[in-house]
């Protein structure tokens, strides 16, 4: 890897600091996407898409959100109990807009995601995906809609567990916000991690190890989008910056040899678990 290689190096074993690396991987993408023309091209057409796509998203949390809750939780009469109800719809309405923001958008950005993250490593050079196929095709779109599904069962998953904690008087929605928040950027972080590893065919449990050996390292990364998603104007860039620090720390993990090569395409399909 050479001095100027946009590819981090990274530890082979855990370290606390390793979140403040993850962090910097947004910084280290946004470098990366100023100085190639393709991935600017190709981020500025993600930021039109996901600027509309954030603005229908908050007027419905707007225009909706009250009532949904009230469906929920007729809103009291008490002073204190108006304080909660508004405290709840607030807090909730918060996760709910980052949850819908990271799932939006994605949807509709997906024939980019790939070529982002195939221009980013391109830039990174060698790496390249298998050669094109029918068949390799195929199982891409196949083993991509696995993964897909499978993080979005563990984001609504983890999501609904933890949804009881609302029940407690007082503290229980900030509970629910905070450890909420927490579960999204664990999520955020495989999410964008997903996208090179779906590319190259890895299943799905490579991710889920990654997430797991590597708490701090991911979690950083996952903190980094979570917080550009509140800074108005750049958050319509959070979608290309944040496939493109999770190519960037799929490739960090290659060459620290946390990953084992991407598996050889076989005849019979992709693994999915």
């Amino acid at each position: 890897m050479s001095p100027t290689s946009p590819i981090p190096t990274l530890s082979p074993h855990p370290r606390l600091s390793d979140f403040f690396q993850g962090l910097g991987l947004l910084g280290r993408a946004s470098g990366l996407i100023l100085r190639s023309r393709r991935l600017f091209v190709l981020s500025a057409l993600c930021a039109v898409v996901t600027a509309v796509a954030l603005v229908g998203l908050a007027w419905l949390l707007w225009t909706h959100g009250p009532g949904a809750l009230d469906s929920l939780w007729t809103r009291p009469e008490s002073w204190y109990g108006q304080a909660g109800w508004y405290t709840a719809l607030v807090l909730g309405g918060l996760v709910l807009w980052v949850v819908g923001a990271n799932v939006v958008p994605p949807l509709l950005l997906a024939p980019l995601q790939d070529p982002l993250s195939e221009a980013t490593e391109a830039l990174c050079g060698g790496e390249d995906g298998p050669p094109f196929t029918v068949g390799g095709f195929v199982r891409g779109i196949v083993t991509g809609l696995a993964h897909t599904l499978a993080r979005l069962f563990f984001l609504l998953a983890g999501l609904v567990l933890l949804a009881p904690l609302n029940l407690i008087p007082g503290v229980g929605s900030v509970l629910w916000t905070v450890l909420g928040g927490v579960w999204t950027m664990t999520w955020m972080a495989g999410e964008f991690l997903a996208a090179p590893m779906t590319r190259h065919l890895y299943p799905f449990a490579e991710v889920r190890r990654m997430l797991r050996q590597r708490r701090a390292l991911c979690l950083g990364l996952g903190a980094g989008v979570y917080v550009l998603l509140w800074v108005p104007i750049l958050n319509t860039f959070f979608l290309p910056v944040a496939i493109v620090a999770g190519t960037l720390l799929y490739r960090g993990m290659r060459e620290a040899g946390l990953l084992p090569p991407p598996p050889t395409p076989s005849p019979g399909g992709a693994s999915l678990k």
